[in-house]
């Protein structure tokens, strides 16, 4: 599988939106479920710096998660994730949905995934990004796969890698 390093630096100058899942990709997959139904995920500091700097940058982010959750919630607004889409499966129709409300074309777009439901924003995306340990459906419709692990600094890599090349390309 290619990593980041393998995709065009035209193809990642040209982005404008990181769009990612959040279980498996901002999380380990993890879900802690406690004995009166209060739930928690742990989030890594340093994606959570990267996503900071690419919106400090003028480079829009975005969630799309197949579950509602609060800490997920919580967490979004902590770091002011200005699109937080939740409980949504057909996450290519919300990726869709979301550039074009924000006048994007799909090559202007990023998505990471790590499953099935994650594939189709993949493929449509400009470049679609999974994790190590990823379904082979998600594997199979990314064009690169981070070195870093979900939940660990994979999101960071991304922003790192975007934000390099917008001072590239100024």
């Amino acid at each position: 599988m290619p990593d980041l390093n393998d995709i065009p630096a035209e193809r990642w100058a040209q982005l404008k939106l990181l769009a990612t899942d959040v279980d498996g990709v901002l999380t380990d997959g993890t879900i802690r479920v406690s004995s009166d139904g209060s739930e928690s995920k742990v989030f890594s500091v340093l994606d959570g710096l990267g996503m900071v700097r690419l919106l400090r940058d003028d480079f829009v982010v975005a969630w799309i998660s197949g579950r509602a959750s609060g800490a997920t919630t919580v967490r979004a607004k902590e770091l002011k994730i200005p699109h937080l889409v939740q409980g949504r499966v057909d996450k290519e129709t919300a990726l869709q949905e979301l550039a074009t409300a924000l006048g994007f074309s799909a090559d202007e777009c990023a998505y990471v995934g790590d499953d099935d439901i994650d594939a189709n924003a993949m493929k449509w995306a400009g470049i679609g990004i999974t994790v190590p340990h990823a379904m082979p459906s998600a594997v199979e419709a990314a064009d690169c796969q981070t070195l870093r692990p979900p939940g660990q600094g994979a999101i960071r890599e991304i922003c790192d890698k975007i934000l390099s090349h917008r001072r590239d390309s100024s």
